[in-house]
């Protein structure tokens, strides 16, 4: 296996898979003015954790890709972005929670690329209550924000349901699942498996609604496997990998398995445990962790590597999809909690 990294890009458009689009897409200049950092960084990191178990341990900084639409939310919105475009659609309606990082991505892609966008957010008791920071970004760059019941929300894709905050949103809109996952995105994402093929033994990712695990696992070639880390808790999650594989390639692709040990007792959550771990990883390496998804994952893997589930000479790297905190572009206020995107190690 080869140990050089890969050269860093800047394609004149986004691509057919995702990392890609037409130079009109969803704008007057389209995605490709965005000028998204692609491929993006994968970097060595010196960790003893894993140099003492014969593991060598790299970052893939998909974090840096694009400051408002960083990580795997570049690799799943893009191409949604591009079909809305096709389709004549100038309004995105997408789904999630009060700590969505899809709202925020979705809202800021409609800022940037001239959508409106509706954020359907779970949770009617939040309506009365002043938004928090990830909603406020929401509203800020301009998304209408919908809160609806729980019981509501679980029945989200249900025609009659959907037709009904069709309606509230004003008319037609393009639809955009929760977390950004569907064939389109599940396609962008194989972009990152390719990226990634001969640079490493195993790939390591936190899943919420399995999208980028889907993708990933595509393009990653022989001899290679991706190991997702759900972020929920549940088991539910192989299942909708796999139905994703299927709608977007034919069938289940690449070796991929989960491991359901580190969701720190479900999404938006963490531990004592969690904590000091990302704590730790900081004053390490000076990279802090995005604490839903990234820290999981890099908990995981070097729970993993300690324990001596890789082999000695095993290459593992493990996904950042996204940053600590928001990143503000220049000449912007940050939002309350804000922080700007960490540097390369």
């Amino acid at each position: 296996m080869t140990s050089d990294l890969p050269a860093e890009r800047e394609p004149d458009a986004v691509g057919a898979a995702g990392g890609a689009g037409t130079a009109d897409a969803g704008g007057a200049s389209g995605l490709a003015a965005l000028r998204p950092r692609l491929p993006s960084p994968l970097v060595e990191l010196a960790d003893e954790r894993f140099a003492r178990r014969g593991v060598r341990l790299l970052l893939k900084r998909d974090d840096l890709i694009h400051p408002d639409l960083p990580g795997n939310k570049w690799r799943k919105l893009a191409p949604n972005l591009r079909a809305a475009a096709a389709s004549g659609h100038r309004t995105l309606l997408t789904f999630g929670g009060a700590y969505s990082n899809h709202l925020r991505a979705t809202a800021a892609a409609g800022r940037l690329l001239g959508f409106a966008t509706v954020g359907v957010v779970r949770g009617d008791e939040l309506a009365d209550r002043p938004l928090n920071p990830s909603l406020a970004r929401c509203a800020a760059d301009g998304m209408r924000l919908v809160f609806v019941s729980r019981a509501t929300y679980r029945r989200k894709t249900e025609p009659e349901v959907l037709a009904a905050l069709l309606a509230e949103a004003g008319g037609p809109c393009f639809v955009v699942p929760e977390g950004g996952s569907n064939a389109a995105a599940a396609q962008g994402c194989a972009e990152l498996g390719l990226e990634l093929r001969g640079m490493a033994d195993v790939v390591g990712v936190a899943c919420g609604t399995g999208g980028t695990l889907a993708g990933l696992a595509a393009g990653l070639g022989e001899g290679q496997r991706a190991l997702g880390f759900p972020v929920l808790k549940g088991g539910f999650l192989g299942q909708e990998v796999e139905r994703l594989q299927t709608e977007a390639f034919g069938g289940r692709r690449g070796d991929w398995r989960l491991d359901e040990r580190f969701h720190a007792g479900g999404y938006a959550r963490t531990t004592p445990e969690l904590d000091a771990f990302a704590d730790d990883f900081t004053a390490r390496h000076g990279l802090p962790l995005e604490r839903l998804y990234v820290a999981k994952a890099l908990h995981g893997l070097t729970t993993l590597t300690e324990a001596g589930a890789f082999a000695r000479g095993t290459t593992v790297a493990a996904v950042v999809t996204g940053a600590a905190e928001p990143a503000e572009p220049p000449g912007r206020t940050p939002a309350a909690g804000s922080s700007p995107t960490p540097p390369l190690p």
